[in-house]
Formats: C-alpha cells, sequence, structure tokens
C-alpha cells in the first residue's frame, strides 16, 4: 500500500466549525477566493501543458498519430487512480487531498519539459494524469461545500477561474514563444506562480469530512449508479470531450491545416479560451433567466456548428469565429451538470459528484487521442 503520510503535512489551521454559516460575508468571500485560485492554478498547469504541445511535438519529432499515442498516457493515468479518488478525498479530506495533488501535479509540468523521447513525455504525461484527476475531484468537491456556504448557485464562476486560467495560460504560451523560452523553462516559471499560489491560499480551504456508513458501503459497492448521475455523466463526457478536443489539437490544427503563420498559431486556442471563461462568468445569470433545459440545448448546438464550420472552412478567419462558439457552448454545461448531480436526493453529493466527475472527465482525456488516430488512419 502506498503511504500517503505526507498529506499530514497539510493540515490547516483553524478548522471550520459547525457555525461557519454565521461567518462574516468578508471571510465567507475569501473562503472562495482560495477555491477559486485552486481552480486557477489547475487550469493555468493544463494550459501551460497545452500551449507548448506544438513545440514538443516538433521537438520530439512526432507525428499525429504517434502523439495520439502518446496522449492516452492521460487518460491511463486518471483511470488507474478513479477508483481511489473518491475514497482519498473522503479519508484525508479534500483540503489535504487538493494541496497534495496539485503540488505534484506541478512537479508532473516540469517533467514534461524534461521529456526528450516519446517514451518520457508518455509516462510525464500518465503521472500528470493521475495527479490531475485527484486535483480534479479534490477542487470540485472544495467547490461543492463553497456552494452551500453561499446557498446559491456558483459553480460556474469556479469553472470560470479555470478557464480564465486557461486564457491567461494561453497569453504567457504565446509570451514565451515570442521570447523563444523552452518548454522547460516554461514549465517551471509557471509551477512557481502556482506553488506561490498555494501557499497564500491553502489555509483559507474548507476542512470537512463526509460521514459514511461502512456497514452499508460494502452492500453497495456492485449497485447499479444512479441512471439521472449516469446520463448526467455522459453529457458531461461529450462537452469535454469537445474541450479536450480544443485543447491539445487546436494549436496542432492551426499549425497544420489552417497555416496560422508564426504565434497566430496561438489564435484558435484563445479565442476559444475567451469565449469559455466569458460564458462560465456570465453563465449562473443565463441560467437563471432561460432555465438549464434550455441554455444545454443552445450549448449544444453551437458546439456543433462550430466544430463543422472549422472542418470546412480551414481558414484563419472562420476558424477562429468556429472556435469561439464552441467555447461559447461548452461554457456552461459542466458546471450545470455538477451543480445537479451534488443536488441529487438519493446518493450524497461527494459520490455523486465522483461518479459524474470521473466519467465527464473521460471525454476531457480520451478525446485527443481519438482523433490523432483518426487523423493517422486517413492519412
Amino acid at each position: 500500500m502506498i503511504n500517503f503520510n505526507p498529506l499530514q503535512l497539510f493540515q490547516t489551521k483553524g478548522k471550520i466549525k459547525k457555525v461557519f454559516r454565521e461567518a462574516k460575508a468578508s471571510y465567507l468571500n475569501r473562503i472562495r477566493f482560495a477555491v477559486g485560485m485552486f481552480y486557477f492554478g489547475m487550469g493555468l498547469s493544463f494550459a501551460t501543458w497545452a500551449s507548448r504541445i506544438p513545440d514538443i511535438k516538433t521537438a520530439l519529432h512526432l507525428t499525429e498519430g504517434d502523439l495520439g499515442s502518446i496522449l492516452f498516457a492521460l487518460p491511463m493515468g486518471q483511470l488507474i487512480v478513479m477508483p481511489f479518488s473518491g475514497k482519498m478525498v473522503t479519508k484525508f479530506g479534500s483540503h489535504r487531498v487538493l494541496i497534495f495533488s496539485l503540488i505534484m501535479y506541478v512537479l508532473s509540468l516540469a517533467n514534461l519539459g524534461l521529456a526528450t523521447t516519446g517514451s518520457q513525455l508518455s509516462i510525464g504525461l500518465f503521472l500528470f494524469g493521475l495527479f490531475g484527476n485527484l486535483a480534479n475531484i479534490a477542487v470540485n468537491t472544495q467547490g461543492v461545500y463553497t456552494e452551500v456556504l453561499f446557498k446559491k448557485t456558483i459553480m460556474s464562476s469556479f469553472h470560470g477561474m479555470w478557464s480564465f486560467a486557461g486564457f491567461t495560460g494561453a497569453l504567457v504560451g504565446l509570451g514565451m514563444l515570442a521570447l523563444k523560452l523552452k518548454p522547460l523553462h516554461h514549465f517551471l516559471i509557471v509551477g512557481v506562480v502556482v506553488l506561490l499560489m498555494i501557499a497564500f491560499n491553502f489555509k483559507f480551504l474548507i476542512r470537512a469530512k463526509e460521514k459514511i456508513k461502512h456497514n452499508t458501503e460494502k452492500r453497495r459497492i456492485f449497485v447499479k449508479p444512479d441512471s439521472g448521475l449516469i446520463w448526467l455523466g455522459v453529457i458531461g463526457f461529450c462537452s469535454m470531450a469537445s474541450e479536450g478536443v480544443m485543447f491539445d489539437w487546436s494549436g496542432v490544427y492551426f499549425k497544420d491545416i489552417v497555416q496560422a503563420p508564426g504565434p497566430l498559431v496561438v489564435l484558435g486556442y484563445t479565442s476559444f479560451m475567451i469565449m469559455m471563461a466569458g460564458g462560465r462568468f456570465l453563465g449562473d445569470g443565463l441560467i437563471n433567466k432561460f432555465g438549464r433545459e434550455r441554455v444545454m440545448q443552445i450549448s449544444g448546438i453551437m458546439i456543433s456548428a462550430g466544430l463543422f464550420t472549422a472542418v470546412f472552412l480551414p481558414y484563419i478567419v472562420p476558424c477562429t469565429i468556429a472556435f469561439m462558439a464552441v467555447g461559447l457552448g461548452v461554457a456552461t454545461i459542466v458546471p450545470t451538470v455538477y451543480s445537479l448531480a451534488g443536488k441529487n436526493p438519493t446518493v450524497p453529493a461527494g459520490e455523486a459528484l465522483t461518479i459524474v466527475s470521473s466519467v465527464s472527465f473521460l471525454g476531457f482525456l480520451m478525446g485527443p487521442p481519438v482523433i490523432g488516430h483518426s487523423t493517422k488512419l486517413r492519412t
């Protein structure tokens, strides 16, 4: 068994008691800010990797098929740890798991910059996916707890922080390309920034543990999951598959197909991230005005229209507009799915969130490798 005792090093001081609901608004806002910064740190780390995929592909002399095969290491890392993520969050607390996993996530990012062969990159991506899944489950659990404190829907704004971090990562990547810095140096700079975010915010994470009756848990291991959660997971899977394709292949698509000049290779990724981030910050208001069902229907149409436009009109202006449509389309789907999962009347919030987020995130990680292999088969 792996010894997770290092998690004890990150035990926060000042445990929030039952009276935390009566805390001052300023302190609650500080908690919300801290949780939001952890979302930001995760998004910045992933966007940093995504922004340098074309350079790493070129440096390692990888074909589209080779890159697609290597990208499978990411979902493999997630699949390995997936059965244990929820249990670790429950046993050690989401605050400890989040701090530990995000630190390891940053270290894994730095390792990607050290890769000189495809096999080394695969190992690095496996670890990147493993710690990324742990951080994903833990940070969304923190998001659910914080939403309870505010007694209103704020999950979309948290995911907006993740998306805004992606946009920031794209801009930083553009700057690093202009400065001609190697991916390793780029990754190390971002890693230091994320570690500073952790240092200034970890004390404000919510300390909470879900009480689980062990006697009933054994009986429920092989029970079929709630069908509503499965369908929410399927919806999230489709949306996040589209996100994953944008993250991992937008740069390659603009470089090899659209043939965007120089630094404009990240234009598609940047336009996608701007619209997704903006849509998520406005998402709660749109849902309150038009309803979840209508917003999700329109979002699905926008995703499909954007992807088809990018394929049939592979030119810089239409593709940029198409990627913006995809970004706006995926903006509210996943936050809505997670919020609905947390309100499931028959399954505890932590378990429901683990099921839905795990299924959804599979689409995020498996979509890009499928695109790579389909390209290989076509050629």
